[in-house]
């Protein structure tokens, strides 16, 4: 092994460390955002399955013709998630800044 390997693997192994210690931190942190989520979204099934889609690669036009979502309605929500800081990038094509099952709506 070479010393770039060697520093390599220790560079993971400090990774994996501060990941462990941070994990509950990042739990809670992620439970906050998710209840607001489900808060945001409410018992629409169509802004759901809207939300389920935002990746990142689908603009808000293609989520209205696949979910079925009024226009008004998505954008009203893309502009909530985006100030609850639950989107990142571009608004008009929305991605989760979490990430979430496809069941989490269920």
């Amino acid at each position: 092994m070479d010393v770039n390997s060697d520093l390599l693997i220790a560079v993971n192994e400090i990774r994996d460390l501060l990941r462990m210690i941070a994990e509950p931190q990042i739990a809670a942190r992620d439970q906050k955002l998710r209840d607001e989520l489900s808060r945001l979204v409410g018992k629409s099934s169509q802004k759901a399955k809207a939300v389920l889609l935002m990746d990142g690669t689908h603009t808000q036009v293609a989520l209205v013709k696949k979910t079925g979502v009024h226009a008004g309605n998505l954008s009203t929500l893309v502009k909530a998630l985006s100030k609850s800081a639950l989107l990142v990038g571009d608004a008009k094509q929305p991605k989760l800044s979490i990430s979430v099952p496809p069941t989490f709506f269920d």
